[in-house]
């Protein structure tokens, strides 16, 4: 839910909650210049922009969601999966709320056309890791330019996130294995 505090606005799903400047984007920083899609697109791009990151983060939040929804699906399994697709549900209402804050529509869900279906739980254990091994790395990178305060307070929390679900995946593995 997005609450009105003075000139900026306070952002929260489930499991955080930022407080968000909001406004314009800094000049120069509202261009799109996307070299690919997600984490691939992210660390591929040399000239990342805020709303390159911005697109290039909720992009992978989109096709993690997608995958573990495609994982439960087609292996009746429950967790990690449905945990972490909870998780990922907050970070895509958490980058859509930031969107919003700074008066960006947020892109479209294309992600279904990225999904690869695993052929054992094991390997979507280990496609887990490398998804989020990926993720985190994504958003070193980002964190690693100048931002504005909410935009890294909420990359910051995504790339926490991804830790957790690091460990969740190789606890998985190690089950599995």
């Amino acid at each position: 839910a997005v609450s009105e505090e003075g000139a900026g606005a306070r952002i929260a799903a489930s499991d955080h909650a930022l407080d968000v400047l909001g406004g314009p984007l800094p000049e120069g920083e509202e261009t799109l210049t996307l070299a690919g899609y997600g984490n691939a697109g992210a660390i591929a791009d040399e000239d990342l922009s805020i709303a390159d990151m911005m697109q290039y983060a909720i992009e992978d939040e989109y096709a993690a969601r997608a995958e573990y929804e495609a994982i439960i699906q087609t292996f009746g399994v429950d967790n990690p999966y449905s945990n972490i697709l909870a998780s990922e549900e907050n970070h895509i209402a958490l980058l859509e709320q930031l969107y919003d804050a700074y008066g960006i529509k947020a892109p479209a869900d294309e992600s279904s056309s990225h999904v690869l279906i695993p052929d054992s739980l094991l390997e979507a254990a280990r496609t887990g890791v490398q998804a989020e091994v990926l993720n985190i790395a994504m958003y070193e990178e980002f964190l690693s330019h100048e931002l504005p305060g909410d935009v890294r307070e909420v990359f910051e929390a995504l790339k926490a996130a991804s830790e957790s679900h690091l460990k969740a995946f190789e606890k998985q593995v190690d089950r599995l294995s």
